[in-house]
This record gives structure tokens, C-alpha cells and sequence, in this order.
């Protein structure tokens, strides 16, 4: 009796095939494994922490808001005064590194006082890489005003010694390789899958798996496992090299790794959905690359995967902050540095989900076999 077709089968010779040909394709390689490993070892190397131009800072309830350091440090646009809802969302987010410090300025009581204000500051070693550039910037700020009112030796406010509270350290790695990871996951989502698809097309490779018996979910199916299964691999040599090589954090061991791979896989298949787009929108092999590019450059360079949104003026971090790769760079990070796990990240995933849904809804409207 002649054996029954399966649909499965098919599909898995399918992945076998795709992946070994994704494993013998240079540019595969190049875009998934070697760019992204290129900046993680050229950060890695650099090491410390990483440091960015914006400083956000809690003023101290108790502070004095007439006096001219106040007035000068809020006319100066790399210095954000941000409000927690709570003492204790203060204290997290201190423990966590988003904020720089909790900055007090307050009038002198003693009249023999050698100055009329002195300024208190508190962090943690989460901060460190903006906090040994915000108090030189801090004594700047003093400088200037000494200059203006102060010709002599006296000095308009003292700055007290910064209350440093030691936590885990946030180093450079801890930023770039959520990044370049991201990197890795959505240029092979875009770029991959884009041009998968489209020689698939072209050299009449799914007119021939139509003349058997495996239906045309299972061919996608197939190909598109293939490449989760290459960018999987790829995920745990980028994790693992940062890990190992360069002290990545992963605060809970395994796992935050097996979360990671969850989130990454979750992310990769939303990516997936834009190259179907642009693979079935290309009138020709040279037309995909620019499609492919308008929609990964602006998220390389405005999703934080190099650099804090934060540095970006006002008016782009709405548009920054919407863009599907912001997601995915955000719930890493919580995910590996500070500890969250995948339920806390609810609002990153589902966002990163309901972009899922929106491109594939115009992939299956425009996706052709032919």
C-alpha cells in the first residue's frame, strides 16, 4: 500500500533545504552574525559604561527653585527634570540606571556658611557612565555663575560630596548588544525573507512545488522555520559572545537567556512580515534593497540600537518611540539588566504583536506565487 503524503515531511525537507542554503549564502552571514558581532566587539573592547549627552534628574522635593543654579540648569537643553509618581518608582529606577541622580539645592542656614546655596546629589553605580560627567558639568554651571557674582574667591553654591549608592554596573555592552541584536533580527526579517522569497519567484521554484502535493502554507511554513532556526543560532553566538567575552549582563542566569530567545523569536516574526512585503512589491531584484532600506534604516539609526532615543530632539521621539524595533531594543533591556521577565514586558510585546498583526494583514493582501 503506497505510504500517505505528509504535508510535514515535505515541510521539514523543505527547512533542510532552505537552511542549508542560508548557511552557504555570504551575505546571510554577513548581515545576521558578522556585522552585528563587528560593533559588539568593537564597544566591548572600548568597555566602561556607556554615556550619553541627556541627563535625566529628579529635583529633590525640599529644594530650593529660586536661586540662579536652578535657573541655569533648567535653561540647558541636555538636562531633563523628570517627576516619578512615587518615592519608590524613584528608588527603582535609581537601582536601574534610568535616571542619573536625585539633585537637592538648598539655602545656606549658618550665616559664617562659606557660600549662600549648596547642592546635594545622590545616584547609584547604575548611573556611573553619566555620572562622573554630570557633576564636572554640574561644577561648569557653578563656575559661570561664580564668574558673574562671585569675581573673588567665594563661591555661589558649594557642591557637597555625591551620595553614590553601589548597585550593579551598566556598562556599554549592556546598551549595544540589545541593539545589535535587534540588528541581526530584523535585517534578516527584512533583507532575508525579502530576497528568499522573490528568487523563489523568480526562478520558478514555487511553480514547481506546486506540482506536488504540499500545499502553499506548508512551503512558507518551511522556508520561514528555516530562517527562525539560522536567526536563533545567530541570537545565542551574539548572546553568548557578549556574555563570555565581554561580561553581558543576564541577571537571572538562564533564565533571562531563555527569555530573551522568546523575546527574539516573538520579534523576528513580526520582522518576517515586512520582508514578505517587500518581496512581493519589488518589481525586480535590484528594487529591494531600497525598499528594504526604507524600512530598517530609520529603525537602525531612531530605534535606540546605537544610542538612547533620549538624545534626539523632542519632536522625533514620538515617532522614535512607536517604531517596532524600539520595542524590542526596550524589553531586551529590561529584560537583561534589570531583571523584568517576559509578563512584565507586556506592553513592549503586545505593541511589538499588534505591529505583527498589522504587517501581516498587508502581507497576505499583497503577497504573490507568481
Amino acid at each position: 500500500m503506497k505510504p500517505k503524503y505528509s504535508q510535514w515531511v515535505a515541510m521539514l525537507a523543505i527547512t533542510k533545504g532552505a537552511l542549508k542554503a542560508i548557511l552557504r549564502s555570504p551575505s546571510a552571514v554577513l548581515f545576521s552574525i558578522a556585522f552585528p558581532l563587528i560593533f559588539i566587539l568593537v564597544f566591548g573592547f572600548i568597555g566602561g559604561s556607556f554615556s550619553g549627552s541627556i541627563y535625566k534628574v529628579v529635583l529633590a522635593d525640599d529644594s530650593d527653585t529660586t536661586n540662579a543654579v536652578y535657573s541655569a540648569i533648567r535653561q540647558l537643553p541636555n538636562i531633563k527634570f523628570i517627576q516619578p509618581a512615587s518615592k519608590s518608582e524613584m528608588e527603582s529606577d535609581l537601582r536601574k540606571g534610568r535616571i542619573t541622580g536625585v539633585l537637592g539645592i538648598y539655602k545656606s542656614q549658618s550665616k559664617d556658611s562659606v557660600a549662600p546655596y549648596s547642592i546635594r546629589f545622590q545616584s547609584t553605580t547604575a548611573s556611573s557612565d553619566k555620572i562622573y560627567s554630570f557633576l564636572p558639568f554640574l561644577e561648569n554651571v557653578v563656575g559661570k555663575i561664580d564668574t558673574k557674582m562671585y569675581p573673588g574667591r567665594n563661591t555661589y553654591a558649594k557642591i557637597e560630596k555625591p551620595q553614590i549608592q553601589e548597585v550593579r554596573k551598566y556598562r556599554t555592552i549592556d546598551f549595544i548588544l540589545p541593539g545589535q541584536l535587534g540588528f541581526s533580527l530584523l535585517s534578516a526579517g527584512v533583507f532575508g525573507v525579502a530576497f528568499l522569497f522573490f528568487n523563489l519567484r523568480q526562478a520558478l521554484v514555487l511553480k514547481r512545488f506546486f506540482a506536488t502535493p504540499i500545499h502553499r502554507a506548508y512551503i512558507v511554513l518551511g522556508e520561514g522555520l528555516a530562517r527562525v532556526i539560522f536567526q536563533m543560532i545567530t541570537a545565542v553566538i551574539i548572546i553568548g559572545l557578549g556574555t563570555f567575552a565581554f561580561q553581558f549582563t543576564l541577571i537571572n542566569g538562564w533564565v533571562t537567556f531563555f527569555e530573551i530567545l522568546v523575546l527574539s523569536f516573538i520579534a523576528l516574526l513580526v520582522f518576517m512580515g515586512f520582508g514578505f512585503i517587500v518581496s512581493s512589491i519589488a518589481r525586480n531584484e535590484s528594487s529591494i534593497p531600497p525598499l528594504a532600506n526604507l524600512i530598517t534604516m530609520p529603525q537602525f539609526l531612531l530605534a535606540g540600537t546605537f544610542f538612547s532615543i533620549d538624545v534626539f530632539p523632542s519632536w522625533l521621539q514620538p515617532f522614535c518611540k512607536i517604531l517596532p524595533l524600539t520595542y524590542f531594543n526596550n524589553a531586551m533591556r529590561k529584560i537583561a539588566f534589570e531583571g523584568a521577565n517576559l509578563t512584565d514586558t507586556a506592553y513592549e510585546i503586545g505593541l511589538l504583536l499588534l505591529w505583527g498583526i498589522v504587517v501581516y494583514a498587508v502581507a497576505i493582501k499583497v503577497f504573490k506565487w507568481e
